[in-house]
């Protein structure tokens, strides 16, 4: 009975088990892995092909303009003023201050003219070119005094073209300056100076595919007699872009 007792008595002394959990148990078990989204995984991933895509197609454009530019090895146009004729030129002095002892001095004078004026556009590339509308301005040292229009045209490759407009200029009003120059270079020395000044624009265009505008500056100096109504000197100047 003793020693059951004392056996029963040993058992008995044991310390409790400890239920108490670990602190870092503790903290493990509340502790929660960060959210993942699949959404959000599947927009980056869209985004990121959406970029590649245009990148691809960018290039791709790119790479069909430098074929077509090497292919085409484009030239710039020539606009030439061909001819010009005079269908009539007209000046009329209005009424002059005089001074004793110099000759009379006009207070102004008038201006009228028409002229015509033929361009011929040649086109040595492989491909056509399309033209906007050109103007082109007639002046008299630095006054304009009219203007001509080209409508817009389209000319094949390798092709020649004749164009045409006419300027009237209608009693043109010159000051004392001018006029009294105006009416020396026609009386006395029979040529008036006029320049010719225009912008052409043209674009190359191959299939669908329209290059870039550029513009062919043209700078023509004529002179022309009142007596004769005819074109005596021209000289021109153009200033063309390459395409």
């Amino acid at each position: 009975m003793t020693s059951r007792a004392n056996v029963n008595g040993e058992h008995n002394l044991r310390p409790p088990p400890n239920h108490h959990h670990h602190p870092h148990s503790h903290h493990q078990s509340h502790y929660q892995s960060p959210s993942y989204s699949p959404s959000s995984a599947s927009f980056k991933g869209c985004c990121c092909c959406l970029f590649l895509l245009f990148s691809f197609l960018a290039l791709l454009v790119l790479a069909v303009v430098l074929i077509i530019v090497l292919a085409v090895k484009p030239k710039k146009p020539q606009f030439d003023l061909q001819q010009v004729g005079v269908q009539y030129m007209g000046i009329t002095a209005n009424p002059s201050s005089t001074v004793a002892g110099s000759p009379p001095t006009p207070t102004s004078a008038s201006l009228s003219l028409n002229i015509k004026m033929l361009f011929t556009a040649v086109n040595p590339n492989k491909v056509g070119i399309k033209y906007g509308e050109s103007r082109f301005t007639v002046m008299y040292r630095g006054i304009p005094l009219g203007k001509g229009v080209v409508p817009g045209f389209y000319q094949p490759a390798h092709s020649v073209r004749q164009v045409e407009t006419t300027v009237a200029v209608d009693r043109a009003n010159l000051l004392q300056a001018d006029a009294a120059d105006l009416i020396k270079d026609a009386s006395l020395n029979d040529r008036v100076e006029l320049r010719i000044l225009g912008e052409v624009g043209a674009k190359i265009r191959v299939l669908d595919f329209t290059s870039p505008g550029v513009q062919v500056s043209v700078d023509c100096a004529i002179v022309i007699s009142p007596r004769k109504q005819s074109l005596t000197y021209k000289q021109c100047g153009f200033d063309g872009l390459s395409v």
